[in-house]
């Protein structure tokens, strides 16, 4: 069935032929973390299947007469030829890196760590935001308000980008037709369009089949069920609304 078919199969695989690498925080070093680093925006430019647009930052390397380029996830506001700084030091300015713990409550953040030093997992997509809600500072910790409105204690050295994420809104226009919806799928991955399950032959789903389409067996499943049999609600602790 097809969601067995999904696991090792090439047929699935995101289409990452053209996109423009990972989007991440500077890895931390002694500079950031002592001082402050800057940095200078080259360009912003579009990722395939990602909805923000990013933004190259040149740095200098901290050991040789060289330059390292880091791709971010470019706030709103953004401009390329910004001088963008990463440390403590740094001002609440849009586009700055700067730990969570460093920043006053009611600052507007995105690109956060979740831990310290991972360059950045919460609040990247577009539109996205996350506000410093509280610190606390006996235990080192930083209480943050997410996109999805759960309130998170993270630990006040991670890092995050002052100002929401560029492209908000872009969910907001209807798709309207069919094509529309092929080619926004077409540069992440083969999952459209996705047939119901009900709507299949027996030999296709488990709930495949039948003179009309339903289901004909309770949806839940056991976690112990096996590849092909475990479809539906894997696990329900609770069904219904």
């Amino acid at each position: 069935i097809r969601g067995q078919r999904k696991g090792s199969s090439t047929v699935f695989l995101a289409r990452t032929h053209h996109r423009k690498g990972r989007a991440a925080l500077r890895a931390l070093d002694a500079r950031e973390r002592n001082g402050f680093v800057r940095g200078v925006v080259s360009t912003i430019l579009h990722d395939p299947g990602r909805g923000a647009p990013l933004a190259r930052v040149t740095f200098r390397h901290s050991h040789r007469c060289a330059k390292v380029q880091e791709t971010f996830v470019a706030p709103e506001g953004l401009v390329e030829g910004q001088s963008v700084y990463c440390g403590p030091k740094a001002t609440l300015t849009i586009g700055n890196v700067l730990p969570i713990g460093k920043m006053p409550e009611g600052t507007i953040v995105s690109m956060v760590e979740d831990k310290a030093g991972d360059r950045g997992a919460l609040a990247r997509t577009s539109g996205a935001a996350a506000v410093v809600i509280g610190h606390n500072a006996d235990e080192g910790r930083t209480r943050v308000r997410l996109p999805s409105g759960q309130k998170k204690l993270l630990p006040s050295m991670c890092r995050g980008m002052v100002g929401i994420v560029a492209g908000g809104g872009r969910s907001d226009k209807p798709i309207m037709k069919a094509g529309t919806a092929y080619h926004k799928a077409k540069a992440k991955r083969n999952n459209w369009p996705r047939v119901r399950a009900v709507a299949m032959n027996p030999v296709d789903h488990p709930f495949g089949g039948g003179n009309h389409q339903h289901i004909g067996h309770p949806s839940t499943i056991s976690r112990g069920a096996v590849p092909g049999q475990k479809v539906g609600l894997i696990a329900a602790r609770r069904t219904g609304f």
